[in-house]
């Protein structure tokens, strides 16, 4: 309560003074204009008299100008008026200035008629306060003498001091409607949530947080919550993971923890950074009207490696693809994220507009993208996009060389296809790096590898690296059949090792996964997930089965298969007509490219032709939301769905499977699962079909909404298993271990076959 009284005291002093300041400027200004109003006055009404007395004293009529004395000395305020010839002798006065001691011509009034100018003075006698107006009078145009006007300048200090009563009264309320004012605020907007806030801190402490509300959210206390959330969340996972731990150890078993993996890398990397190469950056900055917002791209890769940099620190290089990226980091394009809690520093590198389309739209995702997936789109090649994609391979190299100036024996971890020159480039100028390259797609065989015109140009960059990792051993085996075929090497087929001029890479395979069944999804404990029937009215549907699919909208994911499938199960089913909902979270990807645009209006299409068949006024089998969903708007889709169906024509390893499988901490739900997935292998709980199958994947379908919840709670829990032991600090320890402990080696410096210019 002191720091309330403390509080109350200033705001009362402070509005006091003000106050007080105010009055007293408002009593000068008060004054000042009274007494210029009684001088304007007196002055007026002795020009009168002048006009009056001047004849009056050339016929030397002293009677008559006594009587107009007498009869102008009764007038409001005005004491009484004195006539006084040049040489002092008084011709007339008012009786009530009798005793007033008016006697004799005061100086003022002699100076006025020296100067022959009217005068005007306030004198203060005690608590009186009087106004003297003196004006000269003539008689054959010379002064005669002087008119004197007396008046009673009391009212002017009576007005000020009631001008000071009043404004104390005021200031009296004022201050009492402040003080209860005040109390009032502080008891609703920081007495009463201090007091939830430190009874919510007190259970949190005690590990009761998940038991009881999180505390309030006002204005005042929003940034100051959002931390201390934060901090209790962190606080919750801290005692989680290690009553986990306890638990593990207890049991002779040891799981895969941000806090493991950390301890491990620091063994592994003896402190060296690890530096992460990748095409798309974990935050990005975009302009939201005059705001900058940082969001997080939609990305399988971001979901997997993310997570890896935050438990053990390090540095991010990406491609900068947001409007305000510039404005957010340093001349570098350095800074510090995440943003709430900084562990890694992020590296932006700048392409120009030519460069990103040639290199990532062209080569990379009508090219390569294409040709890795078996999914019957031809890839294209251009020589102007090779170009783009050999120079910004190199832009790429150049920014990976800075940030590793000073680091001895560093660890790099390239991602994906978009680089798969840059190990050579970096190993040819530090060969004391150990350099691995993940490729986060399928890898074709031989024969369909042999279409692009470079291959020997991007497996001998592929080759510069140390460790070349793949998700399933038949993407490792697809590339080896590959090399052989291609390249002049030898192939170590026990060790699944390239040797070629003198340098030996290591090719494995590394399931990629994500964090766990504890998957980081951006909800905090104030948060309810909307039911099943607040879902589907939110997208304007009502039914009683609902299944899920969440994908970028591309050629490789068989969405189109997928409606397909659920207007074929309609029709073999039609019990469920009216009663069952498919809802597809479709990202819309890469639009610049011509095949992806026209395939979002195909499924459009596609869509709006099935609809039209079954639909009714409040019911339509198809619900398709083309746009980007975040993680937690994907949340209350998987909980309340009764399947996920991925239908992959061809895929690397594809993380929605797992996230689905995650999500369900209620054991319930059905994955149907596409064995052209890479998470086939793993989750072989699944129901795992033939996407091109349209029956065998609406049989599944049937399957999924019609299995016992006993069998679906012994397939999840397996599934769920599968994915808390081998989540992605498993793969990062995996592949950072196996990175470490490899000797790196200095590949013979070859051309690449172009030159860009």
């Amino acid at each position: 309560m002191r720091i309330t009284f403390r509080l109350i005291f200033w705001l009362v002093f402070v509005v006091t003074a003000v106050v007080f300041l105010l009055t007293r400027l408002q009593v000068r200004q008060e004054q000042q204009r009274l007494e210029e109003d009684l001088e304007r006055r007196a002055l007026i009404l002795a020009e009168s008299l002048q006009e009056v007395v001047e004849p009056l004293i050339e016929k030397e009529n002293l009677t008559g100008i006594r009587r107009l004395v007498e009869r102008f000395g009764g007038r409001e305020r005005l004491v009484g008026i004195a006539l006084f010839a040049k040489e002092g002798e008084l011709l007339a006065m008012t009786a009530r200035l009798v005793d007033q001691s008016l006697k004799t011509v005061p100086r003022f009034a002699e100076e006025a008629m020296l100067t022959d100018e009217g005068r005007g003075i306030f004198i203060q006698d005690g608590k009186k306060k009087w106004h003297l107006q003196a004006l000269p009078f003539h008689q054959e145009e010379e002064v005669a003498g002087v008119l004197i006007l007396l008046h009673d300048a009391r009212y002017i200090r009576d007005f000020c001091i009631q001008l000071w009563r009043q404004n104390f009264i005021r200031l009296l309320l004022h201050a009492l409607l402040i003080s209860l004012t005040t109390l009032l605020v502080l008891r609703w907007s920081l007495i009463l949530p201090m007091a939830k806030t430190v009874e919510w801190l007190k259970r949190v402490r005690t590990g009761e947080a998940d038991g009881g509300n999180p505390p309030p959210k006002e204005d005042l206390f929003a940034p100051l919550v959002d931390e201390v959330t934060s901090m209790a969340e962190s606080l919750a996972k801290a005692r989680a993971t290690a009553e986990q731990e306890a638990r593990l150890r207890h049991a002779g078993e040891s799981r895969w923890t941000p806090e493991r993996l950390k301890e491990h890398m620091r063994t592994v990397l003896q402190d060296r950074p690890l530096l992460v190469i990748a095409n798309r950056e974990p935050y990005m900055h975009t302009h939201q009207g005059r705001q900058i917002q940082c969001i997080v791209p939609a990305s399988g890769l971001v979901t997997a490696v993310e997570p890896i940099l935050r438990a053990c620190g390090g540095t991010w290089i990406a491609h900068a693809s947001g409007d305000a990226d510039r404005e957010t980091a340093d001349e570098k394009g350095r800074l510090r994220v995440p943003p709430e809690e900084p562990l890694y520093t992020l590296r932006r590198v700048w392409l120009t507009k030519e460069e990103e389309e040639g290199y990532y739209y062209g080569f990379s995702n009508e090219g390569l993208w294409p040709l890795c997936h078996i999914a019957h789109t031809r890839p294209l090649f251009r020589i102007e996009d090779w170009t783009h994609y050999v120079r910004v391979n190199e832009k790429f190299a150049k920014v990976a060389l800075e940030e590793l100036t000073g680091t001895e024996n560093p660890c790099v971890l390239i991602q994906d296809y978009h680089f798969a020159l840059l190990p050579r480039l970096i190993k040819e100028k530090r060969p004391d790096a150990k350099v691995a390259l993940f490729w986060h797609i399928p890898w074709p065989n031989p024969e369909a590898f042999g279409i692009c015109p470079w291959a020997r140009e991007l497996l001998q960059g592929m080759l510069g690296a140390d460790l070349l990792g793949f998700h399933i051993q038949f993407h490792c085996n697809n590339f080896l059949d590959t090399v052989d075929r291609m390249l002049e090497s030898r192939i170590d087929w026990e060790q699944f090792a390239v040797n070629r001029e003198g340098h030996v890479t290591r090719v494995e395979p590394f399931p990629i996964s994500i964090a766990g069944t504890d998957v980081p999804i951006d909800f905090r404990g104030e948060d309810v997930l909307p039911t099943r029937e607040e879902l589907l009215e939110m997208v304007g549907v009502s039914a009683k089965y609902v299944g899920v699919g969440v994908d970028r909208i591309d050629y490789t994911k068989g969405i189109a298969e997928r409606f397909r499938a659920v207007e074929r199960f309609l029709e073999a089913y039609p019990v469920f007509v009216g009663k069952f909902t498919f809802v597809e979270l479709g990202a819309p990807s890469r639009t610049l490219i011509k095949r992806y645009g026209d395939l979002g209006e195909e499924l459009e299409a596609e869509a709006e032709r099935i609809n039209h068949r079954f639909q009714d006024r409040e019911w339509k089998p198809l619900v398709f939301l083309k746009k980007h969903h975040s993680h937690k708007e994907i949340l209350p889709f998987y909980r309340a769905a009764d399947f996920c169906l991925v239908a992959s024509l061809h895929d690397g390893m594809n993380l929605v499977a797992k996230e689905f499988v995650a999500s369900r901490s209620d054991g319930r739900g059905v994955l149907i699962l596409s064995h052209f997935a890479g998470a086939s292998r793993e989750l072989r709980d699944a129901l795992l079909v033939n996407p091109y199958d349209i029956e065998q994947v609406a049989e599944s379908i049937h399957h999924a909404l019609a299995m016992d919840p006993k069998e679906q709670e012994t397939r999840m829990a397996r599934m769920r298993q599968t994915i808390q032991e081998h989540n992605v600090y498993e793969w990062a320890a995996h592949l950072v271990s196996e990175l470490a402990q490899l000797r790196p080696g200095r590949p013979k410096e070859t051309s690449l076959g172009i030159q860009a210019k």
